[in-house]
């Protein structure tokens, strides 16, 4: 019995220090279960009776091939994360259709191009239309992706293109010697330490580095040409600038298909699927409470991402990285 009051003050006094340690100065302590599948919850009830469904998935902030930071344990890798919602939707029959709720300013190269290689492969298998619905910001590997979707609608707020790759370097050689501090590798090769932070760049890295941009550059002119079949292969190429547009910008030009907002994405994908009905249901795991279609909505964005001070070392800090991201840092 003692043994038992000594373990709940010390969960008490645990959890009132660690809630004292918070910003909002609070803690909640919850069970988790043993079974954290994802599980379907209904957001929008269609008022008919019906069994059809329309699931909503969302792909929000950074893309990359990394657990999203958590507070006690890692969070959700993002591209694992929307493959499992696109199987759950493939594997309902009830489901009919899927809208893609982006909220991204995009990420690595090879995230985003898993993630529309995935959307494609699913659309083969499953014969399942898909509408891109934009939010905030849909942009660079955000908008790689939503081309492979039947139809793109975007809210009239939504910022979306920044079409191009960047790779971002550092050069903290200078700082180094400063404080007296020299680096000396030994590789194996001329370009084995090629992008280290430690050096600065030479002409020839530098060449092969912009080699390697120019390439994925490409690829991603092609996604889009591909994607949207009313803009021409030149006019592809003159808005691949890196550019961002507003969402009647974006219509001018035929990035996207309308603007509008969540419930009209909802409709095209009913109408797409050749149905009048259905329940808007999403996937998330035990854990997770969303009592309509907007309780799942990702932090906002920002429209110019300041990112030291948000702290992203995985992307930004560790080896060099090509990336389908809007950056406002230069």
């Amino acid at each position: 019995m003692a043994r038992g009051r000594i373990g709940g003050l010390t969960i008490v006094a645990l959890t009132t220090w660690i809630g004292g340690c918070t910003p909002t100065g609070g803690f909640k302590v919850m069970p988790i279960p043993a079974d954290l599948s994802l599980q379907e919850r209904v957001v929008l009830r269609d008022p008919s009776w019906t069994s059809r469904r329309v699931a909503l998935i969302d792909i929000s902030g950074i893309l990359m091939n990394a657990h999203e930071p958590g507070f006690f344990s890692e969070g959700e890798h993002p591209v694992s994360f929307a493959v499992e919602k696109l199987a759950a939707a493939e594997a309902d029959s009830r489901v009919r259709a899927v809208v893609l709720r982006i909220n991204s300013p995009g990420g690595t190269v090879t995230a985003s191009d898993t993630i529309y290689e995935e959307i494609l492969a699913f659309k083969k298998r499953s014969g399942k239309p898909v509408v891109a619905y934009f939010q905030d910001v849909a942009a660079s590997g955000a908008y790689y992706l939503a081309c492979a979707a039947d139809e793109i609608i975007a809210q009239r707020t939504s910022v979306t293109g920044s079409i191009g790759v960047i790779m971002q370097m550092f050069d903290f050689s200078e700082t180094m010697s400063k404080i007296g501090v020299r680096t000396d590798a030994i590789t194996s090769g001329p370009y084995k330490d090629a992008g280290s932070p430690l050096r600065p760049m030479t002409p020839k890295e530098r060449e092969v580095f912009q080699g390697l941009v120019d390439h994925f550059y490409e690829q991603f002119v092609k996604v889009v040409d591909a994607g949207r079949s009313d803009i021409s292969t030149e006019q592809v190429a003159n808005l691949a600038n890196g550019q961002v547009y507003s969402a009647r910008e974006a219509l001018d030009l035929g990035m996207i298909d309308r603007i509008g907002t969540l419930h009209d994405a909802i409709e095209a994908a009913k109408r797409r699927a050749n149905i009048k009905s259905a329940h808007t249901v999403i996937y998330d795991r035990p854990l997770g409470w969303s009592p309509n279609i907007y309780a799942q909505n990702s932090p906002p964005v920002a429209q110019n991402i300041q990112f030291f001070a948000i702290n992203l070392p995985n992307i930004w800090t560790r080896t060099p990285r090509f990336l389908y991201i809007w950056s406002g840092e230069r």
